[in-house]
């Protein structure tokens, strides 16, 4: 009997041990996955983003306050144009090539190495000096401005002055769907070039005469914003294709991106985002678009 009572009670401290192990072991896993967690969400994350003019203030504004929120990231925004976004994304330089145009559109660059993230859509449009005198044209007089074919804007009904063209380089997606959609594929006369869509802004606003295109984003009262055809160029006029110069807003990644640069374009479509800075900076959500375009110009309601 004596010997029964001990055996037992050996046996319960024994399963009492080991049970306090197999506890501790998988309180020590347990440990030691919340903390992997906790060391792999704090690794360190850079992303540089390159190319449109017209898309990089919505960017600049949304990695602020992207990174307010994820400390651990660092995110340079850069311009460029749209072309040199594309080239460098492709070429692996850098993480996201921002876009005004489909990568398809451009010459010498594989679109199908890309991954097209559609991000918003902006409005573009003629502006002029306020004082030339003219607030409405038709799409005709635009092209033929921009062609080389008018040249005083007295012809227009306005000032006895000589229009000042200011055009953007080749590679500017902006200079690429104003071509398209405000001139029919009409390539504008040569003439003076600047890349920058603030530097733009304000050589129209202090020469007389002048005349160039900017995105919804970057007009404001230095400049006046030219009708065609009667239509202003307004956001609820884009959104139902009734203003047609307009293009997607693309942040482009060479294949399917990481999970960490993933994070940052998933944030881009968020609601805090696309009803915040898309609107205040005068791009407009993706889900206020009435109609969808194709690459082929193709336009099918939603």
């Amino acid at each position: 009997m004596k010997k029964r009572l001990v055996a037992a009670m050996v046996l319960s401290v024994g399963l009492l041990i080991a049970g306090c192990g197999n506890q501790g072991a998988a309180t020590s896993d347990s440990n030691n996955k919340s903390k992997d967690s906790s060391t792999n969400s704090n690794q360190p994350v850079k992303i540089v983003a390159v190319g449109s003019t017209a898309l990089q203030p919505l960017v600049d504004a949304a990695k602020d306050q992207f990174i307010s929120e994820n400390p651990n990231y660092t995110i340079s925004v850069q311009g460029g144009g749209s072309g040199t976004g594309l080239s460098q994304v492709s070429d692996g330089a850098v993480t996201i090539g921002n876009s005004d145009v489909f990568a398809e559109e451009k010459s010498g660059v594989d679109a199908s190495k890309l991954v097209d993230h559609r991000v918003a859509v902006v409005g573009m449009g003629p502006v002029v000096n306020k004082e030339v005198g003219v607030k409405n044209i038709s799409k005709q007089e635009l092209i033929d401005i921009f062609t080389g074919k008018t040249k005083n804007w007295k012809e227009l009904g306005g000032k006895d002055q000589e229009i000042a063209v200011i055009n953007r380089p080749s590679g500017s997606g902006t200079r690429a769907t104003f071509e398209k959609w405000g001139l029919d594929g009409a390539t504008a006369v040569q003439s003076q070039e600047q890349d920058s869509s603030g530097t733009v802004r304000q050589i129209v606003a202090q020469t007389p005469g002048a005349i160039s295109y900017l995105a919804f984003s970057y007009m404001d009262d230095s400049t006046l914003a030219l009708s065609i055809d009667d239509v202003k160029p307004t956001e609820e006029n884009v959104a139902d294709n009734s203003w047609k110069i307009w293009s997607y807003e693309h942040m482009y990644t060479k294949g399917q991106p990481d999970d960490d640069v993933k994070a940052f374009l998933d944030f881009m479509l968020t609601d805090d985002v696309q009803e915040g800075v898309v609107k205040e900076l005068g791009y407009l959500p993706m889900t206020s678009m009435k109609v969808e375009r194709d690459v082929s110009g193709t336009i099918t309601k939603k």
